[in-house]
């Protein structure tokens, strides 16, 4: 027998081994690589991902969250923020009714409790962030009041205040003029607006003679004359409650959203435009 041929064999079979074992090492490293880079791929596809969330939020907001959302939306890129601003009860009950909306950002907790009682509301994402006051306007020139108690004046015909049912202002304000003991005397005077702006500008128009809207709005306008503010023990506490909605399909962004609002640097911009803010 020829041994140089058996030597030849056992050289050749082993360098076939080699060849093997070296093809399907480049193999696995290649489909790890591959596999790495794909999953690499998915997570920052979806960080890029656009993003539009839908805040239904307090017209008296308004100003505040405009800044706001130029601030957030500089900072998250991918996110665009789209705002439905109306009386609180109203945008309450577009909510219970099914209307697509990310975040509610109320002026009273009245509306805020009824979503949560009906089970709307995300768990752990409620927050009772700002506060207001109530004060009486007039037209500029308008007569020159210094008491809320003399809307009993025969010389104010007209006072402007929110539908109490569905707008927060309207609620405190009713409660204001009840424990101020003049509700029914004033009660033929009053005409009622469908949110608080709206109350702003019956006054700047001269549809009204007073009104009762917020500080923060009165504070907009350069029509009107702040004429006095209401005690606080007149009326429930002005308290704006922010949170999810529980059937938002943008959960992550929303609750990103809601966090930086209690943020030092948002809770600037709403002191700015006269809020305060809940400790």
């Amino acid at each position: 027998m020829n041994t140089d041929n058996i030597t030849d064999f056992g050289h050749e079979a082993k360098r076939k081994k080699y060849l093997q074992l070296l093809i399907a090492s480049f193999l696995l490293i290649f489909v790890t690589s591959c596999t790495a880079n794909n999953k690499k791929s998915s997570t920052t596809n979806l960080e890029r991902q656009q993003v539009t969330l839908t805040v239904s939020a307090a017209i008296s907001l308004s100003d505040a969250l405009k800044e706001v959302k130029q601030i957030y939306q500089y900072k998250q890129q991918n996110v665009n923020i789209t705002y439905n601003f109306g009386a609180s009860g109203a945008l309450q009950q577009q909510i219970s009714q099914g209307a697509n909306v990310d975040v509610f950002f109320s002026a009273a907790s009245k509306q805020m409790d009824a979503l949560q009682k009906a089970d709307l509301v995300a768990d752990g994402t409620r927050s009772n962030l700002l506060t207001n006051s109530l004060v009486l306007i007039t037209a500029k020139d308008g007569v020159p009041l210094t008491d809320f108690k003399q809307l009993t004046d025969g010389k104010i015909k007209r006072i402007a205040i929110g539908e109490p049912k569905s707008v927060p202002v309207g609620q405190y304000s009713q409660e204001l003029l009840t424990n101020l003991g003049i509700s029914q005397q004033v009660k033929p005077k009053i005409v009622f607006a469908n949110n608080v702006r709206q109350v702003l500008t019956f006054v700047e128009s001269g549809n009204a003679d007073a009104g009762i809207v917020y500080a923060t709005d009165a504070k907009e306008s350069n029509q009107v004359k702040v004429r006095a503010t209401a005690l606080a023990n007149l009326h429930s506490q002005i308290i704006y409650p922010v949170a999810v909605i529980k059937g938002s399909r943008n959960q992550d962004a929303a609750k990103s959203f809601v966090q930086f609002l209690t943020s030092g640097q948002a809770q600037t911009v709403f002191k700015k435009y006269g809020f305060g803010v809940v400790k």
